[in-house]
């Protein structure tokens, strides 16, 4: 009776972290999107969507450490299965349990990404002003929709039907072949399709984690300590700048005071001058506003407290650098190749993430509560990456991200490069921590010959308690779930060992540009020459 006991209460306290952590991602999400969403141009099924696809994206980052921890405590420390542990079945329904969560969970993504985020954009972006023909509205939408979807399903069949091993007898006939495909797919039980389509989608993340995440981590730490300008310098530098123009446009305006008109270049040169005063009344305007609101007098008041945060996020940055970087080098200098994507028999570097994982994981949540808080650290500072570089389609900038003041189609944007950046998040966190995601904490028995002395005594092996690894016997350490989605392809995980590499140089790169850049504007952001004075009223509103 004790086992069917232990196993419950186990599978319940990780379940139950997991459940609170789920709720806590949802209202952070409602809470996330609200704050950057347009007030007149809000939209509800596009807030709904937006909230959703993020909210997904985090809780299967949440699911990591219940697969971790459940492998884990499958065993004693000593390297034996725990009594409730001891049968296959057991073991096989735990590891179901989870697949079946990453299943749904990397399904819903799949439905997101390729029919429900590209519906909702092209929805709103096919509504007229008097909004009339709502069916029209959407069966474009659904126009538009089909070649995501023709893509989704390319990418599932090629997974489905592409095998990772040869047929076992290469003369075999075309049917044989056939049957093969089909029985891998059976066994399989779609697992190599999805993590196909999953994997192609965590590429996509990863030139986001490079450009976004990656410039984020550096600017956010160096923002937080440097701070920002005094508002009444800004006034004073704003009113002179204003004069200044002010004084252009009346000499430019004198030419032609006895009647003769402008020369070209004079008229353009007006129009650029008048342009330029309006964003400085606008500026102005902002300004005063920031002056007057209390949240810049609590800003000073708590400026110790983000310097404090800023270096904290600063160690953090380079900690995962210093991380990423030996976990790459133990890669180049002992992995099994890159025809393998770089699999690696067992850390010969040490890797200070991963032994601290290690070290917390038998302290369930400790080592939760770690996780979270490296993939909310992604996500805010890839959302500091967006927000100061915008959403951009190579050198074309497309959206801007504001708080208050983001539209609908912006928020979707938004919310497909967080999730797809989350999901890129797994990959990293393996990278910083290849020996906790595949295996935990687990170890088991290896059996070693004595030496001459000891055989006299009748013994001819004893056993060895060694951490598992990629070279350890299958069926002595049990390989989480998420492992399987992230290297079900080799050649993901090879593209992913390079990109590690170019992530490392752009924050390099990152961090020089925001070191030899001043304190930004208070309202940074808030005023560009091709916003318009609508969008005023409503950051006033």
């Amino acid at each position: 009776m004790a086992t069917p006991v232990a196993l419950l209460s186990e599978s319940v306290l990780g379940w139950s972290i997991f459940t609170i952590v789920l709720l806590v991602i949802v209202a952070f999400c409602w809470v996330y999107i609200r704050k950057y969403q347009s007030r007149q141009e809000s939209e509800v099924i596009s807030t709904i969507t937006a909230i959703c696809a993020l909210a997904i994206a985090l809780i299967t980052s949440a699911l990591l450490p219940v697969d971790i921890f459940l492998v884990s405590f499958m065993k004693y420390p000593n390297g034996t299965y725990k009594e409730w542990a001891a049968s296959n079945e057991t073991r096989q329904q735990i590891e179901d349990t989870v697949l079946y969560g990453y299943y749904t969970l990397y399904s819903i993504i799949l439905f997101c990404v390729f029919l429900w985020i590209p519906f909702v954009y092209f929805y709103y972006e096919e509504k007229d002003e008097d909004n009339s023909n709502k069916c029209l509205q959407v069966k474009n939408a659904l126009k538009y929709s089909i070649g995501f979807v023709i893509v989704c399903s390319v990418l599932l069949l090629i997974g489905t039907f592409v095998p990772l091993e040869s047929p076992p007898n290469q003369n075999s006939t075309q049917w044989e072949k056939v049957q093969y495909l089909f029985e891998e797919l059976g066994s399989s039980h779609g697992l190599a399709a999805l993590s196909f389509s999953i994997s192609s989608l965590t590429l996509i993340g990863m030139l986001a984690v490079i450009t976004y995440t990656a410039y984020g981590m550096s600017v956010l730490p160096l923002n937080l300590i440097k701070g920002t300008r005094s508002i009444l310098y800004e006034r004073l530098e704003n009113t002179e700048d204003m004069e200044e123009v002010e004084h252009q446009i009346d000499k430019l305006k004198a030419k032609c005071a006895d009647g003769r008109p402008l020369s070209m270049r004079d008229r353009k040169d007006l129009q650029d001058l008048e342009a330029k005063l309006q964003v400085l009344h606008r500026r102005g305007r902002h300004l005063e506003i920031a002056e007057r609101t209390c949240c810049s007098k609590v800003g000073s008041a708590l400026r110790p407290m983000k310097i404090l945060l800023g270096v904290f996020f600063i160690l953090v940055a380079l900690l995962f650098f210093i991380t990423l970087f030996i976990s790459n080098l133990d890669k180049a200098l002992h992995s099994a190749g890159i025809s393998t994507g770089f699999i690696i028999f067992g850390t010969k570097l040490t890797n200070p993430l991963n032994e601290l994982l290690l070290a917390l994981q038998p302290v369930f949540p400790l080592d939760y509560v770690l996780i979270t808080i490296i993939t909310m650290y992604f996500v805010f500072t890839s959302m500091a990456g967006i927000r100061n570089m915008g959403i951009w389609f190579f050198w074309i900038r497309l959206y801007k991200i504001r708080p208050q003041r983001t539209r609908p189609q912006a928020l979707l944007f938004l919310c497909m490069i967080l999730l797809l950046i989350v999901l890129h998040t797994s990959y990293m966190i393996y990278s910083l921590a290849p020996q906790y995601v595949m295996y935990g904490s687990q170890k088991y028995l290896l059996q070693t010959p004595l030496s001459t002395a000891d055989l006299s005594q009748g013994n001819h092996s004893t056993a060895i308690t060694k951490i598992c690894d990629a070279d350890a016997p299958e069926d002595q350490c049990t390989v989480t779930r998420s492992y399987l989605f992230l290297h079900k392809f080799w050649f993901f995980s090879t593209i992913y060992y390079f990109g590690n590499w170019a992530f490392l140089v752009v924050f390099l790169i990152g961090l020089v540009v925001s070191c030899c850049k001043g304190k930004k504007s208070v309202i940074e952001g808030e005023v560009d020459a091709d916003d318009s004075d609508v969008s005023d009223d409503e950051y006033v509103h």
